[in-house]
């Protein structure tokens, strides 16, 4: 046999895999375990996509739960505490007398204000109210707090005779374009050498119902919604939450009505 036919043979008994692919050394150490398998990158890339979900939607649920339970919590909060503040005016008396029923202090205080309305509302108890009026005007410091207070549960008072909102109004402020929503309290009439004009005093909310400037405004620039007084306070007081989604102004309904009444005269 000769010594290319023996070369031949040994290389076809030397297994292929052993063989180093870069060529070099053709022996390899039989000990040498396999690589170890690396997961997919997709698959750490899907548990993250999976888990951001699942917060995303844990947070919107939870935000959910807050916008409806805060306002609950807000209403139960302020009229609990509103319950024990009227409760505590007659409540002392009754623990007084060994009577500890709660609740029993707050009916006794709407049946008294109740009482105080009705008693307020005759010839009697508004001779009695100027009267105590009369003494309170003469305290120093007591008489500005009780103007202020009286004006501010005027402007609430269903009796709309009194110094209170008159109507609510929209004027142009401060540019045009731009409505500022207000209440008109009352007008006056401006005399100039032209002639007279009359103005129209807007109270202007601008923080609160109870800060605020005044407008003196042509009668004739001045829009008239058609809402309430009440319902003009609960915009202000909510922040514009509960204003209708659509306003209609007073002449607005009226100018349709003065149209079929004019095309019903012209028919005849």
């Amino acid at each position: 046999m000769t010594t290319r036919e023996r070369d031949r043979d040994r290389d076809l008994l030397i297994p292929v895999s052993a063989l180093p692919e870069n060529g070099g050394s053709k022996s390899s150490s039989p000990s040498s375990s396999p690589p170890t398998a690396v997961p997919p990158p997709h698959h750490h890339s899907g548990r993250e996509a999976i888990s951001k979900v699942v917060q995303s939607w844990a947070s919107k649920k939870f935000m959910t739960g807050c916008v409806i339970l805060l306002p609950m919590a807000i209403t139960f909060y302020v009229t609990w505490g509103f319950i024990h503040f009227v409760d505590g005016f007659f409540s002392p008396i009754y623990n007084h007398l060994g009577i500890n029923i709660f609740g029993l202090g707050f009916v006794t205080s709407m049946t008294f204000i109740f009482l105080v309305g009705i008693f307020m509302s005759s010839w009697l108890g508004a001779s009695v109210l100027t009267l105590g009026e009369w003494f309170i005007k003469k305290m120093p410091l007591v008489s500005y707090i009780y103007s202020a207070s009286k004006q501010i549960s005027a402007a609430i008072s269903p009796d709309q005779t009194s110094n209170a909102f008159k109507e609510v109004a929209l004027i142009r402020h401060p540019r045009i374009g731009e409505y500022a929503f207000g209440f008109i309290t009352s007008s006056v009439i401006l005399q100039r050498n032209v002639g007279e004009e009359e103005l129209t005093c807007v109270y202007v909310p601008s923080n609160h119902l109870y800060i605020g400037d005044l407008f003196l405004i042509s009668s004739n620039d001045i829009i008239r919604p058609n809402l309430s007084v009440r319902e003009g306070i609960e915009i202000v007081i909510s922040g514009g939450m509960s204003i209708p989604q659509i306003l209609t102004t007073v002449d607005a309904q009226v100018t349709p009505a003065a149209r079929i009444g004019h095309l019903a005269a012209l028919k005849v």
